[in-house]
């Protein structure tokens, strides 16, 4: 599989047209989190960097990810640290159809039986209109201990409605979990998961303003286009998000909250509660 998206991530480049840059953004975010009722984790904060450069009909986004969380001791040794790598290429062939190849490396765990883990995505994009927007990606993970496959189908719809700009999307997940040698993280987990997630997003001058809520149960997934994943064995029932925005010149603030419901595997303690708040600084030039 990695040869085969090597390959697909060269032939495309070749095709990529070398014209003048039409808009790039670079990005800096800090999370903080809190786990209440949690068996392994206290609190932590993510520090996020990355850069969107647009060049002809080709888009290059990267992020780089650390995270330092503490933990209950014991069980655990140590705190967690981690470091992470999110890599997406986006190609637009004309103004109905664009692809995007997915990266993610976990270049560090040090408590956790997913480290050093890798993803690959590959999907498509359809644009029947300028209102509508339907995509698909397949990403594939590749743990020591096991793999997960994983089928996202996202569907947006924009609108306006007088000053106010509206985009609302659905996101439908299927995961499914190989299992090659038993461990922990899997063995309480099921071996196949369906959740769905509902989205709205307003637009007011320079305002920005957010919304979103995942229903059904999910374990191992990638979220956020790519530029997230879920590599602890947790298993979440519930998330709900609200966020809010302004844009000033060049530069978009956001702050976001974000709230879900967990299972931890491993010792089947139900009832984990993660708090999230996130802000995020945008500059575009």
């Amino acid at each position: 599989m990695k040869k085969i998206i090597l390959l697909l991530l060269i032939n495309t480049s070749i095709f990529a047209e070398l014209t003048e840059v039409i808009h790039s953004s670079a990005t800096t975010y800090f999370e903080h989190k809190t786990f209440s009722h949690s068996l392994q984790k206290e609190d932590g904060n993510i520090y996020g960097v990355g850069a969107d450069i647009h060049y002809g009909n080709s888009e290059y986004k990267f992020v780089y990810e650390y995270g330092d969380t503490n933990t209950r001791q014991p069980p655990l040794k140590e705190d967690l640290k981690t470091q992470k790598l999110f890599l997406r290429y986006m190609y637009r062939f004309n103004d109905t159809v664009m692809m995007n190849m997915n990266y993610i490396k976990i270049l560090n765990d040090n408590i956790a039986i997913t480290d050093n883990g890798t993803a690959y995505g590959a999907g498509i994009t359809y644009m029947p209109s300028q209102k509508i927007m339907l995509n698909f990606t397949q990403y594939g993970t590749d743990y020591e201990d096991f793999n997960v496959y994983e089928s996202d189908l996202k569907l947006e719809y924009k609108m306006k409605m007088e000053e106010v700009k509206l985009k609302i999307s659905s996101i439908t997940k299927y995961i499914n979990i190989d299992e090659e040698h038993v461990n922990a993280f899997t063995k309480n987990a099921k071996d196949d998961y369906l959740t769905t997630g509902l989205m709205l997003h307003m637009n007011y001058h320079t305002y920005h303003a957010g919304a979103g809520v995942y229903f059904g149960k999910r374990v191992f997934a990638i979220m956020n286009d790519g530029f997230k994943i879920q590599h602890h064995a947790m298993e979440f029932n519930r998330t709900y998000a609200v966020g809010v925005g302004k844009k000033i010149s060049d530069v978009m603030l956001r702050m976001q909250y974000i709230y879900q419901r967990a299972t931890e595997l491993p010792m089947r303690n139900e009832g984990v509660k993660v708090s999230n708040i996130r802000l995020i600084v945008n500059y575009r030039f």
